[in-house]
């Protein structure tokens, strides 16, 4: 448990993300700059007060909405995957909590990153969440995440933080040839059912090159 005064508080979890991140980077290798990302962003605030004590656990926790945080080592291995570089602009579909936006703007830069939430009591406590946290440059907007942001286009990458049965053709038009999206994918039926995390590079033709980095769970993306 996390007690005492707010700056033993403090300490506290300082330590604990410490002691997540080396977990991280004892279970896989990670890039550096990657788990400095996950190193700088406070994931206790960014989880209910109730839960805080297990912020630093490697497991997804609800986050009202019927939506979660995801658990550090999938967050950690998205952004390792997109191999993002200071300054390429970002789609992210599935705002949630914000946690994953911060950590991806620790590695782009706040401005760059462009984030699609399809429910508006979530985005507004997140705005004021990532603007209290130094985040507030992080654009967050309402809507069917499947039309994407093409107002911001064209992205350098693209991300699912929900579980589609396909990348969304809107999302894909509005990531340039040669950049790079990731999600979880539904697959129901075929040889092997179920969400797969696949990571895909856009041709210029508009085809993608995919690869499967084996089964995960998300919850599923929300629309009409």
């Amino acid at each position: 448990m996390f007690g005492g005064g707010d700056d033993d508080t403090t300490g506290d979890y300082e330590r604990a993300r410490e002691r997540m991140v080396e977990r991280l980077a004892d279970r896989e290798s990670f890039a550096d700059s990657t788990l400095a990302a996950m190193r700088a962003v406070p994931r206790h605030e960014f989880v209910p007060p109730a839960r805080r004590d297990r912020a630093y656990e490697d497991r997804p926790l609800p986050i009202g909405s019927d939506q979660t945080i995801s658990a550090p080592h999938m967050v950690v291995a998205m952004a390792d995957l997109l191999d993002l570089d200071a300054g390429e602009s970002v789609l992210e579909i599935g705002t949630g909590c914000g946690y994953h936006a911060a950590v991806t703007a620790e590695l782009v830069g706040a401005s760059n990153v462009h984030s699609v939430e399809y429910h508006e009591s979530l985005a507004e406590e997140t705005r004021e969440r990532l603007g209290r946290l130094g985040y507030g440059d992080i654009s967050v907007r309402v809507g069917d995440g499947r039309e994407g942001w093409p107002v911001h286009a064209p992205y350098d990458a693209a991300y699912l933080t929900c579980a589609a049965p396909e990348f969304p053709s809107a999302v894909v038009e509005q990531v340039r040839p040669g950049g790079r999206l990731l999600g979880p994918l539904d697959a129901s039926t075929g040889r092997s059912p179920g969400q797969h995390l696949v990571f895909a590079r856009r041709r210029a033709d508009g085809g993608l090159d995919r690869e499967s980095h084996g089964r995960v769970r998300f919850v599923p993306m929300q629309g009409d």
